[in-house]
């Protein structure tokens, strides 16, 4: 499961005199063809030229440089940064930078996401299809799924692949048995992972991809045939979407390239030949009694991820106040702004926590509304 860094202690950086600036050390500005490809007017997922802007904002989360505009299709409502972030510019934004700002309240409540209940409760869902033989985790990070579905599946040899030296670690601590570090893309790493698996997942991981399809033209090409294929990720329909804007940690620019509607990921599979397997559903147009049961001919299970009230409240206190000190900053903040952020972060942490709390208790109801915000998709591979 593709997971946030984890948040880690760094010393305060030397304040330098203000009257002295500091030469910023980033990419250059989003007008810079080295941060920003060139925007696009058309859909990456239809191709249709009928788009509406969803939101501009700076890096709420990170505090990092630059402007990024998110779009939506008007025809089939994929949503995705536009202009994208260039390869040089990705690498900026996933980076840990010393001396870099980070929300310590923020980062723990994007955490939520990857908490041991919600793990398990992913792993339940391939109960019913009985103990696989493989199963490989795409953007594993840490490994920390793999090492919890093994409460459900011991006899069952998970693998894992990640863009950075994690999955290593992983593979150390006993977490994963195979560790692939790269794009699972990467014509070198599908030939290693090719036809070997009985399950591969893809968790909170096409949100990070520059290209979706081709990550799913390639896990299913790690599959077996018959395989099934395990898809969490986000939905841009989600009510808290329109209603909380950039606030949304979901989001989370600009880290997050696409967004796919759960119709459009349907049709993608059923195109690939892929059968849906998902039993219970809700979407917004399901009827009450739908509601009720779970279930819907949409063929994905909406889920309800407990982070958007207190990410919410997360993001706009952090706005609310000083701006942090970063090494780009040409005029660092006055010793009291910066001490004035700490105190006032701390007093408005309990708000933050409150709101966490009423997302966790809401979280039943909430995956049966419009304020869903992710879903399920599990698809099984043709078996010729």
């Amino acid at each position: 499961m593709s997971e946030p860094d984890a948040p880690t202690a760094v010393p305060s950086p030397a304040v330098p005199s203000p009257a002295v600036p500091r030469a910023p050390v980033v990419p250059a500005q989003q007008a810079s063809v080295r941060v920003h490809e060139p925007r696009r007017g058309d859909c990456p997922w239809c191709g249709s030229t009928r788009l509406r802007n969803r939101l501009r904002t700076g890096d709420l989360r990170r505090h990092r440089p630059g402007r990024f505009t998110v779009d939506a299709c008007r025809e089939c409502g994929h949503t995705f940064q536009n202009p994208r972030l260039t390869a040089e510019g990705l690498a900026f934004h996933r980076r840990t930078a010393r001396g870099a700002p980070r929300d310590t309240v923020t980062d723990h409540v994007l955490a939520l996401r990857d908490a041991p209940r919600r793990r398990r409760a992913t792993a339940r869902a391939m109960l019913r299809f009985g103990e696989p033989e493989s199963w490989l985790d795409v953007g594993t990070g840490h490994g920390r799924f793999p090492d919890t579905a093994r409460e459900f599946f011991p006899y069952t040899a998970f693998d894992g692949t990640d863009l950075t030296a994690r999955v290593e670690r992983a593979r150390v601590l006993g977490r994963v048995e195979e560790a692939h570090i790269g794009a699972l893309t990467d014509p070198r790493l599908l030939a290693r992972v090719a036809a070997r698996y009985d399950v591969v997942s893809l968790l909170h991981h096409l949100e990070h991809t520059t290209d979706p399809r081709a990550e799913l033209r390639a896990a299913l090409d790690a599959l077996r045939p018959g395989g099934h294929l395990l898809i969490e990720t986000l939905n841009p329909d989600s009510a808290f979407a329109a209603l909380f804007g950039s606030r949304w940690l979901s989001y989370d620019q600009p880290r997050r390239l696409h967004l796919l509607p759960p119709r459009n990921l349907r049709a993608e599979l059923e195109a690939l030949g892929c059968t849906i397997v998902t039993t219970r559903s809700t979407t917004r147009s399901t009827t009450r009694s739908t509601v009720r049961s779970g279930t819907s001919r949409s063929g994905h299970r909406s889920l309800y991820v407990p982070y958007d009230l207190a990410g919410a409240a997360a993001l706009t206190l952090s706005q609310a106040l000083p701006a942090p000190d970063a090494p780009w900053r040409a005029i660092p903040p006055t010793p009291f702004q910066q001490q004035a952020r700490a105190v006032l972060l701390r007093a408005g942490a309990p708000l933050v926590a409150i709101a966490a709390l009423t997302d966790l208790a809401l979280a039943p109801v909430l995956r049966l509304t419009p304020f869903a915000n992710a879903y399920r998709i599990i698809a099984r591979k043709p078996p010729h």
